[in-house]
């Protein structure tokens, strides 16, 4: 009798695992997503972020949800990635939205805008100051879902091909530079131009450019910007801290189970933060390289960044007066930044104040 009673049990054990296995299959599926990049492969820090995520999914789910990167081109071009992933051509791409600012101004404002939040402010206001949910009430509009996947820092202000100590030194100047920081220059006298990385030596090598800003010191040299253009202006005022962003198809996005939402969305954070990382692990000894093959470090005036925080905050006015999306996140952004920097000066500015001048003693 036991031991009918034992087959029986186990029977019923037998049974119910044999429907768990299915269970468990169904809630994690298999799921294989297209990524484009904005940006080339050689560009290991930037692309690298996309690589990081796909590496990240695939081992979370064991294999189940992979993500295949492609490199802008692959696909579709550095500036068509948020249309292909809008129209569902790709489920998702790696980008700058300040790349469609064409589109929308909005855009800019999501990923950097000249003179707001460095690295660390951007991260604060995105996660626990509302600016993802800001972003993507906008985003929503483009059937599109976007989270933060990648930030540069500080950015350097560009190489030039000849000195500029003045406002009036920018008159005519040829510039790649992209997004609203475009606009801000154009006030300013340059005549900006939007190219993709991978063309921008050649643009300067040949003069159709006379000056270009990217990212700083680790991706700049790798491009070699320094063999056409020698003066090596800081700071990026137009981009304290970039912010990369991994965009989705919403559809897309919102027919992914629960599970693989919440572990894109825990990739998203730690690429966000790897990638930034990365950038100020490698940024010294690039600098250090970068001047010893003959690059000339200069600062922007006070005359000129002077001249182009009163453009920006008029280019700010008349985009806002045109444009409601853009307002309701630049004035979200601008309030944060006036309250971040209440705290920053208070601890962070005096330490790396101090710090800075302390260094070489110990």
């Amino acid at each position: 009798m036991k031991r009918r009673n034992f087959l029986a049990t186990a029977g019923v054990g037998i049974a119910a695992g044999a429907v768990a296995k299915p269970a468990i299959a169904q809630s994690n599926p298999e799921i294989r997503w297209r990524l484009t990049s904005g940006f080339p492969k050689s560009l290991d820090t930037i692309y690298g972020g996309a690589d990081f995520l796909a590496k990240y999914v695939s081992e979370a789910t064991e294999g189940k949800f992979q993500i295949q990167p492609f490199a802008a081109g692959e696909i579709v071009g550095t500036f068509q990635a948020a249309d292909a992933v809008s129209a569902g051509t790709v489920e998702m791409a790696h980008t700058a939205a300040y790349y469609y600012v064409g589109k929308d101004p909005t855009f800019a404002a999501a990923a950097a805008v000249p003179f707001t939040l460095n690295a660390r402010q951007l991260n604060a206001w995105q996660y626990h100051g509302g600016g993802i949910g800001l972003v993507n009430e906008f985003m929503a509009k483009h059937n599109l879902y976007a989270l933060p996947g990648g930030n540069t820092g500080t950015q350097m202000g560009g190489w030039f091909r000849k000195e500029i100590k003045t406002v009036q030194d920018l008159q005519g100047l040829k510039m790649r530079i992209a997004g609203i920081a475009g606009q801000v220059m154009a006030k300013l006298g340059v005549i900006p131009q939007q190219v993709a990385g991978g063309d921008i030596y050649p643009s300067l090598e040949r003069g159709t450019i006379d000056a270009a800003e990217w990212i700083g010191p680790y991706d700049d040299e790798k491009l070699g910007f320094q063999k056409v253009a020698p003066f090596y202006y800081y700071p990026g005022f137009w981009e304290g801290g970039l912010t990369l962003h991994f965009m989705f198809n919403k559809a897309k996005w919102e027919s992914l189970p629960k599970n693989y939402q919440a572990i894109l969305e825990a990739a998203c954070m730690a690429a966000n933060q790897d990638m930034l990382a990365k950038y100020d692990a490698k940024n010294p000894a690039a600098l250090r390289s970068l001047v010893g093959a003959g690059a000339q470090l200069r600062p922007f005036s006070a005359e000129i960044l002077d001249a182009a925080f009163k453009a920006t905050n008029e280019v700010y006015a008349e985009i806002s007066a045109q444009n409601a999306d853009f307002k309701k996140v630049i004035d979200s952004i601008r309030a944060f930044r006036n309250e971040e920097y209440l705290w920053f000066q208070v601890a962070e500015y005096a330490f790396d104040s101090y710090m800075i001048r302390a260094r070489t003693r110990g």
